[in-house]
């Protein structure tokens, strides 16, 4: 007689045996979050759980009709939008003081004649031509606001979200996908902290005939990052020694197409150079945190704003994030998968140092690393010396 068992919630099966696997939490907390990240970058409105409460929300820069209905159908009362206070200022024309409960987000109310795709892109996104002709309401932010934000900046999305209150039945009836705002809060840390060595190959490259590449992914599955490995700086490392050591985070635009506006490319390769010729090779963290956290749509929308005026830094501010949004312990927990705690940085941005070392590694020295402008990014290479503090020959 074919025997059925049952497996107790939380917990899975195998077929060959029915062996009884406990589920980690963190993990499924962070493959929660990662699924929420694509919900709402394909528009689908994603439910955030507090203590008390419970936000619908959905990406201004996404949703469409069909997300909006969703969202209307989950709300327990009408949908406001929730900014980042800088473009909440330009949308408002005036300036937004910034209060405490706001938490880094300001809310608006929504009229009927802005829910629409279309309207609330032009709301969210600062490069827009024109703002609307009705101008919205300022409201009080609701709680989650935050949590809200926090999670349209792992998507790399505009931190413009339009929200609602909701509870967790109208999740579940509208099968929308339902997560914790500490989960929300709590992953950048546990998805650095969970990565792993997935794989490895030698490959020899131009002016570095001995290298390797190690890929590194976290446990929700998401982008990976790699190491690159020049030499053997794993045997310097034994040996009590600090290789060379780099955090580069990646560029499509200047490490691939050679784009001028930045120095990444020239960094990149000289870094890697630099590497082979050093007695105690190197190691080189190539890490998916494009324009300094943002992602590479956000990098080329605030390339736009740069060519209208803004330096780097309030380009990014002005599109709802901070000036620098990496996350320093992912290089940290790659180093020390390949047994590096010791290291020479090669940097000019003391905030790697800070980064790094409150992490854990021991930065035994900086390594200068800077190239000569080149005509087109001075007033980059300016911007690094005058407002992030890089250390750049005068």
């Amino acid at each position: 007689m074919e025997r059925h068992t049952m497996t107790p919630p939380g917990h899975l099966a195998t077929e060959a045996n029915d062996a009884v696997i406990p589920r980690d939490a963190g993990v499924q907390a962070l493959r929660s979050v990662h699924r929420a990240v694509a919900d709402l970058r394909r528009g689908t409105p994603v439910v955030l759980r507090g203590p008390d409460t419970c936000l619908v929300v959905a990406a201004a820069e996404t949703v469409g009709a069909r997300g909006l209905g969703e969202l209307a159908d989950a709300a327990l009362a009408p949908a406001l939008l929730l900014l980042a206070p800088v473009r909440a200022a330009a949308v408002l024309q005036r300036p937004v003081p910034h209060a405490a409960e706001d938490e880094g987000a300001v809310a608006l109310r929504l009229p009927p004649s802005l829910m629409d795709p279309q309207a609330l892109r032009s709301l969210a996104d600062p490069t827009a031509e024109r703002l609307l002709p009705e101008t919205p309401e300022r409201l009080a932010a609701p709680p989650l606001a935050q949590a809200a934000i926090a999670l349209a900046k792992l998507a790399r999305l505009l931190p413009a979200l339009v929200a609602a209150p909701a509870t967790e039945a109208a999740a579940a009836r509208l099968a929308l996908l339902s997560v914790p705002a500490a989960d929300v809060f709590a992953y950048p840390a546990g998805a650095a902290t969970s990565l792993t060595r997935v794989a490895e190959a030698r490959v020899p490259l131009l002016d570095v005939p001995e290298a390797r590449i190690i890929a590194f992914r976290a446990a929700d599955g998401g982008i990976e990052h790699l190491a690159i490995l020049v030499g053997d700086p794993e045997k310097t490392a034994r040996e009590g020694g600090a290789p060379l050591v780099r955090a580069h985070s990646e560029c499509f635009t200047g490490d691939l197409l050679g784009s001028l506006r930045c120095d990444c490319g020239p960094q990149l390769r000289g870094a890697l150079k630099r590497m082979a010729d050093d007695p105690t090779g190197g190691v080189l963290l190539y890490l998916a945190q494009e324009g300094r956290g943002i992602g590479l749509v956000n990098k080329l929308r605030a390339y736009t704003l740069q060519d209208g005026g803004l330096d780097t830094l309030d380009a990014n501010r002005a599109l709802g994030y901070g000036a620098d949004e990496r996350n320093f312990l992912v290089a940290a927990t790659m180093l020390r998968a390949v047994g590096i705690e010791r290291v020479r940085l090669l940097t000019n941005n003391p905030d790697k140092i800070n980064g790094l070392s409150a992490c854990g590694i021991e930065v035994q020295g900086r390594e200068a690393h800077a190239f000569d402008p080149n005509g087109v990014n001075d007033g980059y290479l300016r911007t690094k010396a005058e407002r992030f503090g890089h250390i750049l020959p005068q």
